[in-house]
């Protein structure tokens, strides 16, 4: 694979997950570490499999929602349902181009990775 499309997709998946991130005002010191630990595992990830690059943008936005989730809780909160326990979107497809934020409770398309802005607000 060329490294120019590696690093092309690899940058926007970091800045899309960032803004999402900022967008829900989570975007500290330690979590943007996280950012950068997912970028790393998706660069090995996508290096051995190179027909994946077209699907780097989720994952890391999965695997910065996992990490998230196992040190600090849910994100990004689903901001359309008010009844009922707060619960988190999730990224679909999961392994596809073209990576949304959905309630699955609502089964609505909240935001594309990379503009909860519009929805959140910030």
């Amino acid at each position: 694979m060329e490294l120019n499309r590696l690093e092309q997709a690899l940058h926007t998946a970091r800045a899309l997950v960032m803004a999402d991130l900022a967008a829900g005002g989570v975007a500290e010191a330690e979590i943007v570490s996280l950012v950068e630990d997912a970028v790393t595992h998706r660069r090995w990830w996508v290096e051995h499999w190179p027909d994946g690059v077209e699907y780097v943008v989720g994952l890391v936005a999965q695997d910065v929602q996992d990490a998230l989730l196992e040190r600090y809780g849910r994100w990004p909160l689903c901001p359309v349902c008010d009844a009922g326990d707060p619960h988190a979107l999730d990224v679909e497809p999961e392994l596809g181009p073209d990576p949304r934020w959905v309630c699955t409770k609502a089964t609505v398309m909240v935001a594309r990775v990379g503009a909860l802005s519009g929805v959140l607000g910030r």
